[in-house]
């Protein structure tokens, strides 16, 4: 199994849409849509709270607080390249 890359940054590309940068230089569009209809990702629909994104530390994915976050396995897998 290849190892999945830990997250370099993180930007925000629109109302549900994230452009993750990794460390081997691969970037991904990861589509938060999906998320916002679960309960513990509700805040998220708040463009100036889903603005608030930062990279953890180590690189091992991003998070809005300490009860919101994504992997970077989740980001890696469900993101569509960018080209």
């Amino acid at each position: 199994m290849d190892t999945i890359p830990r997250v370099r940054s993180v930007l925000v590309c629109g109302p549900a849409m994230l452009r993750v940068r990794f460390e081997n230089g691969a970037e991904r569009l990861y589509d938060c849509t999906a998320i916002f209809s679960l309960p513990q990702f509700q805040l998220l629909k708040t463009l100036a709270f889903f603005r608030a994104v930062r990279v953890d530390p180590g690189g091992y994915g991003i998070s809005w607080n300490d009860d919101m976050d994504l992997s970077e396995s989740e980001l890696w897998t469900n993101g569509k390249p960018c080209e």
